[in-house]
């Protein structure tokens, strides 16, 4: 804890110039008289930094001197600004990635830093969806140490049909889609990949384990999500659609114009016909009711009959309520 302080007095002081005791403790939430000991600290360890007296006066580095972080070109500074901290989504882990980032900001030159400010002043980046998020990563901190310490994990796993049964694996790597996070480990089975929000009882055992030689954790990502993709059947179905739902769908689906193969359909005005690829015919179902009068099932057959008679069903049960 002690190391991280000097090092953050010791960016302010890059950054700033010259800064009081006083101003150091409000800025590191600590009390003056340690702030006064950190700064003789750092001289001992031979960091050129002295006291100047008077009203004006304050702690300061020696001039020219500063910690040596590598250049960065134009692009690169760019590209890392852009690699924002709220984009993490979980409070926590930006609040400590502003942090690291407010220390290289400071070890930045003073021409690169007001650019990097300008920057940063111009772009921001907002983690959260239109509808709340369910995900629940208060795991990831137990699940990040794992996977430094090359130690084993058990947890508890909730799968998507919400059978929950105990897993014990070797945790090789973490993985941010979005703002899910994912564990991927080698599991009795294999290899696995487990949705962090689902994981509960979670505990880094003092079991060590080795390590596959060379293991790509990007790599192995991209090639088990493209086989995902490979497998995934996917449902597809015509559908008449007004302008809003099309609006609403686009976001959602797939869609490729398919009016030429329905020209004697008749449709009311601003209507278009689409193929829509669905990821299950239980999705088509529930897209196509959701709409309600705004589509119209074309085809497959077996579509449109199932709506039609979940349809009758509602205005049934609706008819039974009112009388």
């Amino acid at each position: 804890m002690k190391a991280t302080r000097l090092l953050s007095e010791l960016m302010l002081l890059q950054a700033h110039g010259r800064l009081s005791s006083r101003e150091l403790a409000e800025r590191l939430e600590i009390s003056e008289r340690t702030a006064h000991r950190d700064m003789e600290a750092l001289s001992a360890a031979g960091v050129p930094v002295f006291a100047l007296r008077g009203a004006q006066g304050g702690w300061e580095l020696a001039k020219g001197w500063r910690t040596k972080v590598p250049g960065l070109d134009e692009a690169e500074l760019r590209g890392l600004l852009m690699a924002q901290p709220s984009a993490l989504g979980d409070p926590r882990l930006a609040a400590a990635a502003e942090r690291a980032f407010g220390k290289l900001m400071a070890a930045l030159p003073g021409s690169m830093r007001e650019r990097a400010e300008s920057i940063r002043a111009r772009l921001h980046i907002d983690p959260s969806g239109w509808r709340p998020s369910s995900e629940d990563i208060s795991a990831l901190p137990i699940v990040q140490e794992a996977v430094s310490r090359d130690v084993k994990l058990s947890f508890m796993y909730t799968k998507a049909d919400e059978e929950t049964a105990p897993r014990t694996v070797d945790p090789l790597g973490v993985v941010c889609k979005q703002t899910v996070w994912y564990l991927v480990a080698r599991a009795p089975a294999g290899m696995r990949s487990y949705r962090i929000s689902r994981m509960s009882k979670v505990v880094a055992l003092a079991v060590p384990f080795k390590r596959p030689a060379n293991f790509d954790l990007a790599a192995h990502w991209n090639a088990s999500t493209a086989e995902l993709n490979r497998q995934r059947t996917a449902f597809r179905a015509t559908l008449a659609m007004s302008k809003e739902a099309v609006r609403s769908l686009r976001g959602w689906c797939p869609l490729t114009p398919a009016g030429d193969r329905w020209p004697a359909v008749k449709l009311p005005s601003g209507w278009r016909i689409f193929d829509v690829e669905f990821e299950s015919a239980s999705m088509a179902q529930f897209v196509s009711l959701g709409f309600g009068p705004r589509t119209r099932v074309l085809e497959p057959e077996a579509l449109r009959t199932s709506v039609q008679e979940d349809l009758a069903a509602a205005a049934e049960s609706i008819r039974l309520t009112a009388t």
